[in-house]
């Protein structure tokens, strides 16, 4: 019988500085799901990369005094060690420079065109270059972006080629109308549904080649190049294969698409409108769901490249090992709401949950057992009576993409077996049966927990798994040395 399939992928981060923590929580909480996926049977498509394309990145180069090219093949390489760093399991890196990438975004150009989606303009508007977006007035906060308030607007004023945005303002919302969930949090649901019905205006897809030479040529007009979203947003289905692989049912478009989007708040727009009514014009399906996660901050301000408070995910993977830093950011704080970073807060929580929780209850048990030289053989049993309930409520808030409340959910347990182990004190006692009958159970619930942590801290996860899935069971190495 072959696997379900399920596909998910994260926004490409833009290669215009080095990967900062705001990234890396958006891509952990995307590996969360693609393992916990595969946990459950599904065959997984993930995919990330860069996206090296737009204006911001054309200047960073020309600052740089290197040839465009070079300076997106070196920044796209930072990206990369990031697998190992923080122990993704994505199946996939895209760069929008890739060849057939650029293909791709030049036939779905071709598709929307020939719905008569594509028209050409003069035009002039304010524009965010942080963003790479179109700014009117109405999000404007004194005259800036308020997500990039240090930096001035540029004033664009040429003839580009503009997409029929306003054509699809009552398809968009009825698409959301027949998928209550398209987009998770509700919230922003809601706020997306109240842009769109305030009005859609059409928006400029592509740029002058003599004033932005760095993008994808439009077909059949030399003197255009792509917009960035416009060619960054094609990424999805892009890695797929598509549109070489749209005929083959055993192609990967086939198999994946439509799938499962992950983005920052202020990625809404993007990808639950501008994106989606691209694909109805190119005649393709639309996206299964978008879940639009908050921003990580310092002090209550933004994590970004722009404000300079950026915290470099690989010292931190370094300095506290991957699991460390996947546990803080996916149990700290809620997956859909803006959460506050501190190494303090981070140190607590790794003292507290994983040296004095998950560490100490592990080594305590399996102590215990090596000093009476008690044998097990247990393996994972999700159904048993002493952890039936356990399971249940962490799947519910599987489903819901509720990371915090799962994790909170198997750190209760661990607090009741820690609480059963001082309670019984099997230490004090010398009837190896009476031991052995407190400390099975307590074996078989922290085996159980080891496997319901895997898609969070997938390689602890591992190591108390073969630990307590062994006859005899050894007390072994401290997974997580107290700070």
């Amino acid at each position: 019988m072959s696997k379900r399939n399920f596909y998910i992928t994260t926004t490409l981060p833009y290669i215009n500085s080095d990967p900062h923590i705001g990234f890396a929580a958006e891509i952990i909480k995307a590996d969360v799901i693609a393992r916990y996926q595969t946990q459950c049977g599904a065959k997984v498509f993930f995919n990330t990369g860069t996206d090296e394309h737009g204006l911001k990145i054309y200047q960073k180069a020309q600052e740089a005094k290197m040839p465009i090219q070079e300076y997106c093949d070196m920044y796209s390489e930072k990206f990369r060690p990031l697998k190992e760093k923080l122990n993704l399991s994505y199946t996939n890196f895209i760069r929008t420079t890739d060849k057939n990438h650029v293909k791709a975004a030049q036939e779905f150009w071709r598709r929307c065109e020939a719905n008569d989606d594509i028209y050409k303009k003069n035009y002039s508007v304010k524009y965010c270059v942080g963003c790479e977006m179109e700014k009117t007035d109405s999000d404007l906060v004194d005259g800036r972006c308020p997500l990039h308030p240090k930096a001035e607007l540029e004033i664009i004023e040429e003839e580009n080629y503009f997409f029929r945005f306003s054509k699809y303002q009552a398809k968009l919302l009825a698409l959301y109308e027949s998928k209550k969930d398209f987009v998770l949090p509700a919230h922003r649901l809601k706020e997306v549904k109240n842009f769109i019905e305030s009005g859609l205006q059409d928006f400029s897809i592509s740029r002058l080649k003599s004033k932005m030479p760095h993008g994808i040529a439009v077909p059949g007009d030399d003197t255009q190049v792509m917009y960035v979203w416009f060619d960054a947003l094609v990424n999805y289905i892009s890695c797929l294969g598509w549109p070489e692989s749209e005929a083959n049912k055993e192609g990967d478009y086939k198999k994946y698409w439509p799938g499962l989007q992950v983005c920052g708040k202020d990625n809404l727009r993007p990808q639950s409108a501008m994106w989606q009514a691209m694909l109805m014009s190119a005649g393709l399906p639309n996206s299964e769901q978008i879940l639009v996660f908050g921003f990580l901050t310092i002090n209550g301000q933004k994590i970004s490249k722009s404000a300079g408070n950026s915290v470099d995910p690989y010292e931190l993977a370094d300095k506290y090992g991957s699991d460390a830093v996947r546990y803080y950011l996916l149990s700290e704080m809620s997956p859909f709401e803006d959460g506050d970073y501190s190494e303090e807060k981070f140190q607590l929580r790794y003292n507290a949950d994983l040296a004095n929780g998950l560490g100490n209850l592990s080594a305590r048990v399996s102590n215990l057992l090596e000093k009476n030289e008690i044998e097990t053989g247990l393996k994972v049993n999700l159904e048993g009576e002493l952890f039936l309930d356990t399971s249940k409520a962490f799947e519910k808030a599987m489903a819901e993409y509720q990371f915090n409340d799962a994790l909170q959910i198997i750190w209760n347990t661990i607090k009741l077996c820690d609480e059963h182990l001082s309670k019984t004190t099997p230490w004090k006692l010398t009837d190896k049966k009476e031991i052995a009958e407190i400390l099975k159970p307590l074996s078989q619930n922290i085996l159980n927990i080891a496997y319901l942590l895997e898609p969070f801290i997938p390689e602890s996860s591992k190591k108390i798994q073969a630990q307590f899935s062994a006859l005899n069971i050894k007390k072994g190495d401290i997974l997580f040395p107290r700070l």
